[in-house]
């Protein structure tokens, strides 16, 4: 598990820098994912976001880490939208 843990953790770090200029990621923990299929629809519905350039889903975390352009999107934005496709989310920390 601190494996795959660690893995995550390097990879939203490498997105979250790869959109440092002038781009925001927010980190939001997603309910009612039951199935490994869920986070391909969790990343439709955030992708459909204008202004988000990348989203990543974990089905065993439960999180999903969005890179955004904040002039055009905002972290309720993407709660909103997760919401919409059936998978309430909360926004646990933005940069």
């Amino acid at each position: 598990m601190n494996k795959t843990l660690t893995v995550l953790l390097a990879a939203f770090m490498a997105a979250g820098a790869a959109f440092a200029g002038g781009a925001s990621t927010a980190t939001l923990a997603v309910t009612n994912m039951d199935c490994a299929a869920c986070p391909l629809t969790v990343r439709a519905a955030l992708e459909k976001v204008p202004g988000v350039s990348t989203a990543k889903v974990d089905y065993k975390t439960k999180l999903a880490v969005v890179a955004f352009d904040p002039g055009k999107t905002s972290p309720e934005a993407l709660t909103k939208a997760t919401a919409g496709a059936g998978y309430p989310s909360s926004v646990r920390q933005v940069q």
